[in-house]
């Protein structure tokens, strides 16, 4: 996986886009975190958004009509294919929809998360490890097996169930499997491919005792 200054980011082009913490630290720790994080991408995926997303929340509630107006006629500088916010890292694949638009967002996201992350816990520095890392996606098979790598991350890291990987809050499966006016992502491209959510969902599943395998051996092989 390149650094995204090593990348030219395309307009319809599709990217997988990762990040973690410094030093591999949490950046998200609590149930707060994620809900914060989730609403700072939904608001900075948006090209113009009227405000800083921090001034935004500050604005009394019954005086936000506004803001909300001009951010729902706001372009979008991306499509969100898939997501997942794990502990101490986060990753993204992404449809740039405007010039430069992946860059953009990432850094309006990770410089207001990180202003909320350090206000809370009264820290100073970076929260997230240099420029963060994308590839470029070249083909239907790699667009498909990255969202489902993606998806099913929270599981092969040990952190959920198999039983719960539809239920993980902090992925977009949930929003492939049920989703909402409020979705996040975008499941409709790769569930064209399946033609139905049900298949998408075994596609997923199928592969998870594979995935699972290579994790636990992982430490016994070389990395050359």
């Amino acid at each position: 996986m390149s650094t995204a200054r090593n990348l030219v980011f395309s307009p319809g082009e599709y990217y997988h886009v990762f990040n973690r913490g410094v030093e591999k630290r949490p950046i998200f720790t609590e149930k707060r975190d994620y809900i914060r994080a989730q609403s700072t991408i939904f608001y900075y995926k948006h090209s113009h958004p009227p405000v800083k997303y921090s001034k935004y929340l500050s604005t009394p509630r019954d005086q936000r009509s506004k803001l909300n107006a001009a951010l729902s006629q706001s372009a979008k500088d991306v499509a969100i294919l898939s997501y997942c916010l794990m502990p101490n890292h986060f990753h993204f694949l992404l449809r740039q929809e405007s010039e430069n638009g992946i860059p953009q967002f990432i850094s309006k996201f990770s410089n207001s998360y990180t202003k909320y992350f350090n206000t809370k816990h009264t820290r100073v520095g970076p929260l997230l490890q240099g420029t963060f890392k994308a590839v470029i996606v070249e083909s239907e098979e790699q667009l498909i097996h990255l969202s489902r790598y993606i998806h099913i991350n929270p599981v092969v890291s040990s952190l959920i169930k198999k039983i719960d990987l539809v239920s993980y809050p902090w992925s977009s499966m949930h929003e492939y499997i049920t989703p909402t006016t409020y979705n996040l992502s975008d499941p409709s491209v790769i569930i064209s491919i399946f033609r139905s959510t049900s298949k998408y969902l075994e596609f997923c599943q199928n592969h998870l005792a594979y995935a699972e395998e290579l994790e636990r051996i992982k430490h016994l092989t070389i990395d050359i």
